[in-house]
């Protein structure tokens, strides 16, 4: 068990495709975070940025990126790169900073300005990269593992396209609600089934696009907010960040290999699992206390795993729980009902923190049309690139 956090200010950009620099978007959602918070940019002793690695230079040095733009005034400043789990990385980041007694509140910002169509890796030769050996050695893009771990799902647990078609209703219902969402229609599994096949059987509407976006978070310590004159703010009470455990027998991209077991057995969980497990741990909760979850939908396929690696059912049982209504808004546990990676796309540096500003609208009863009743606890997840853990849990 940690101390808790609280979290001021939470802050976004809308996401699209806007065609204009990550560093507009940032200092936007930094803006907002701050006005949310009611403090000046000059009252923050540290900034924490989430790193966009297609961004040039500037964007490897995100948080003195962001510092400068907002005007230097002196904080302290750090960077972080995660892929996917650098938001949390940087949330992570800001809370021991706050509980060490670096700072007493911190501005965390993330943002990006994606490229069109799906990810490729930065040039160069790096043949001891995994990422880059996946697509250089399968060619696998990301809509080609997306179609992979679907069809497992298929396989071992017997879901169907028409399973993996009602995700993406779910959440574009949901994302239709949210004012920051790039993707604000329902769709029908009628029209998820007549879009393109990009990566059997996954087709266009089952797949997250690449997107703009900002996102930003006013963190700061408890007797800080008390003299603020907010008694009772969003906490956040633990942050996962864990690494696999050897050895890993269950193939997870961009790693094109497995571990033997011959020597050593497997552990009882998989690695998502672990993440879920390792935040409430520390949290003091479990599963069964959260009031909704945010979960990295870069594929309808995946979230339906998330369902089962967080231990809102049994393993092969996520598509039950869908079926039975239990994941949408006023259901047993509601999942990505800011209408998640189907709805805004990835704009990868500031998704982590994206979600944790969704946890904050839920667990204040700000989310308008889309709150969960009576949310108390919610849990934020997404898993990042070459064993980048990432989950965030959060009370009121």
């Amino acid at each position: 068990m940690t101390g808790d956090v609280a979290v001021l200010g939470a802050g976004m950009h809308p996401w699209g495709k806007w065609g204009r620099a990550f560093v507009e978007y940032g200092v936007a959602a930094a803006r907002a975070a701050l006005a949310d918070a009611g403090l000046e940019w000059r009252d923050i002793g540290s900034i924490v940025g989430a790193d966009t690695v297609r961004g040039g230079y500037p964007g490897y040095v995100a948080g003195a990126t962001f510092a400068k733009a907002l005007g230097w005034q002196g904080a302290r400043v750090t960077s972080v790169y995660a892929a996917c789990a650098s938001g949390a990385q940087a949330v992570d980041t800001a809370r021991a900073q706050i509980l060490s007694g670096l700072a007493d509140v911190v501005l965390v910002v993330g943002a990006d300005a994606a490229p069109k169509g799906f990810f490729r890796p930065a040039g160069g030769d790096r043949p001891d990269d995994p990422d880059w050996l996946r697509f250089r050695v399968l060619g696998a893009t990301n809509p080609a593992y997306f179609g992979l771990y679907a069809r497992r799902r298929m396989a071992v647990h017997g879901d169907t396209p028409e399973d993996f078609a009602q995700v993406k209703v779910k959440n574009a219902a949901l994302g239709a609600l949210n004012p920051y969402a790039r993707y604000r229609k329902r769709v029908t599994a009628e029209e998820v089934a007549a879009s393109a096949v990009v990566a059997d059987p996954l087709r266009l509407l089952d797949i997250c696009a690449t997107s703009d976006g900002g996102a930003a978070l006013v963190l700061a310590g408890m007797e800080f907010a008390r003299r603020h004159g907010v008694r009772d703010p969003v906490r956040i009470r633990a942050v996962s960040t864990v690494t696999p455990r050897y050895p890993n027998t269950v193939l997870d991209l961009p790693d094109i290999a497995t571990d033997s077991a011959v020597a050593v057995q497997p552990t009882a969980e998989t690695f998502r699992a672990s993440i879920a497990g390792a935040a409430y741990e520390e949290a003091g909760v479990g599963p069964e206390d959260l009031s909704f979850a945010e979960v990295y939908d870069l594929s309808t396929a995946l979230e339906l795993q998330w369902y089962e690696d967080l231990g809102l059912c049994g393993e092969g049982q996520a598509t039950k729980l869908l079926r039975d209504g239990a994941t949408t808004l006023g259901g047993r546990i509601p999942v990505n009902v800011s209408g998640g990676l189907a709805s805004f796309g990835e704009a990868v540096p500031a998704q982590a923190i994206a979600q944790v500003c969704e946890l904050t609208r839920q667990l204040r009863g700000d989310a308008g049309d889309r709150q969960v009743t009576g949310a108390r606890v919610g849990i934020a997840a997404n898993q990042g690139l070459f064993g980048h853990g990432s989950a965030v849990i959060a009370v009121r």
